[in-house]
């Protein structure tokens, strides 16, 4: 209940605060491609519930279509202002519309799309799944410039699947164990520190 309060309260408050942002970033969106403000993928939520996620779309529209469910390097498909507003993080900001919906929390393990969670094991799942996702995560830190590791890969999808997604299971893994609300705070200023830094 109090993790949810939490949650309740600074999603609705940041909402309050920053919506000249996002008023500013979807004519920016808008203008600099043809497509949604939003970009809806389908993840998995708490208890294997699935969900759309909200970002701030910085792709093609046909993105999906034409590549990986990953951002590999220096992706084509990704747009001018994409690239300014990956770089800043500020196309996860909409995601704090699925923290006050209830479909998300600020921190805890961030949500796969359905391909890319079937490759955990059966324990695994049911670990992960018995927290509601978050916006960021310690793994979402240690693993800021996964698009830059995975260019390097001659196949980037069995590099995610091999090599990143056995450490990044390990982090969601020890947070569904371990999660409680300081823990929640220290992740989140080290989030902001990590940003800043980048």
């Amino acid at each position: 209940m109090a993790k949810r309060l939490f949650d309740l309260f600074f999603s609705s408050a940041a909402l309050l605060v920053i919506w000249p942002l996002f008023v500013v970033v979807a004519i920016l969106v808008k203008v600099d491609s043809n497509g949604p403000v939003f970009f809806r993928q389908e993840r998995v939520g708490k208890n294997g519930k699935i969900f759309r996620i909200h970002k701030f779309r910085t792709m093609a529209i046909s993105a999906e279509i034409e590549g990986l469910q990953l951002t590999v390097g220096a992706d084509q498909r990704v747009t001018n202002i994409g690239r300014v507003l990956r770089k800043a993080k500020i196309d996860e900001l909409p995601q704090l519309l699925d923290v006050f919906r209830g479909v998300m929390s600020f921190v805890g393990p961030r949500p796969e799309v359905p391909k890319f969670m079937a490759h955990y094991s059966e324990s695994a799942r049911q670990k992960i799944l018995s927290v509601k996702p978050g916006i960021t995560d310690r793994a979402s830190i240690e693993f800021r410039n996964e698009n830059e590791m995975l260019a390097g890969a001659s196949d980037p999808e069995q590099m995610y699947i091999a090599e990143i997604m056995p450490i990044k299971q390990r982090y969601y893994c020890e947070y569904a164990e371990r999660n409680n609300l300081l823990g929640d705070v220290k992740i989140i200023m080290d989030t902001v520190v990590a940003v800043v830094r980048r």
